[in-house]
């Protein structure tokens, strides 16, 4: 099998995506929380780097749209970003829920046992460095746990970077759109699994990520009858919004 560690695979089937992040402010723990009010068991989350090298989830480079603040997130502190709020912006009943720091995530999965993709989202130019300290501030923050994170890229350096500092820690490609060398890519960096734009999974695809030993992963399904058809051609993990229509069964 091609995998980066002896670690088992740390996901159930059913992936909340960046929390619950359709029913509160994605990216946050009030997320988290809600997703696990629905009986999720593992969370989806992006992870980038503050302007000292802190890493916090945020999807996007700027701050704008998820949170109060405004400009590159990679240029403000974590003590300044620490006192935005991060949840006014999609509802009144989440105002003044703060940013995620890794740091909060870690004890919160930790202490529910809960799964977690953690997708490596660099601010552009910042691809090695982000893998590099999530690597290691990961093997910080897991040390002694036995279920580690996921950690997953659509920028090859940022899981190479991760490689360097965490090798141990499992490794997905994620892939937006089709290119000929996903394949070769996936297994160069070590990879576990292969996690697609469920528009890009077949039939030949899932076949193909498996004789090569490895997962097939889908984001993001929120349809019944495409999840329909993902679980009958054999997908490994379903990443979802829906939280409140689909019940996680394993």
């Amino acid at each position: 099998m091609n995998t980066s560690s002896n670690t088992p695979w740390p996901l159930p089937f059913w992936i909340a995506h960046r929390g619950a992040g359709k029913l509160a402010p994605e990216n946050t723990l009030a997320a988290f929380r809600l997703g696990a009010a629905h009986g999720y068991r593992a969370f989806e989350c992006d992870v980038k780097l503050s302007q000292d090298g802190v890493p916090f989830l945020l999807h996007d480079s700027s701050l704008r749209r998820t949170s109060t603040g405004s400009g590159l997130a990679s240029a403000q502190s974590w003590s300044d970003l620490s006192r935005l709020d991060a949840g006014s912006w999609h509802s009144r009943s989440f105002a003044g829920e703060p940013l995620a720091s890794l740091e909060a995530v870690a004890r919160f999965v930790q202490a529910n046992r809960f799964g977690l993709n953690l997708e490596l989202k660099p601010t552009p130019g910042q691809e090695r460095l982000t893998g590099q300290v999530v690597g290691r501030e990961v093997l910080r923050l897991w040390q002694g746990q036995a279920l580690l994170p996921l950690f997953s890229s659509f920028e090859p350096v940022a899981l190479e970077g991760a490689r360097e500092t965490a090798p141990g820690v499992p490794r997905g490609l994620l892939l937006d759109s089709p290119r000929e060398s996903w394949l070769a890519e996936a297994q160069s960096l070590g990879c576990v699994a292969v996690i697609t734009n469920y528009r890009l999974m077949d039939a030949a695809r899932v076949q193909a990520i498996h004789a090569a030993g490895m997962k097939a992963l889908i984001y993001t399904a929120n349809d019944e009858s495409v999840v329909a058809w993902l679980r009958a051609n054999g997908v490994d993990g379903i990443i979802t919004d829906a939280v409140d229509r689909f019940a996680p069964d394993h």
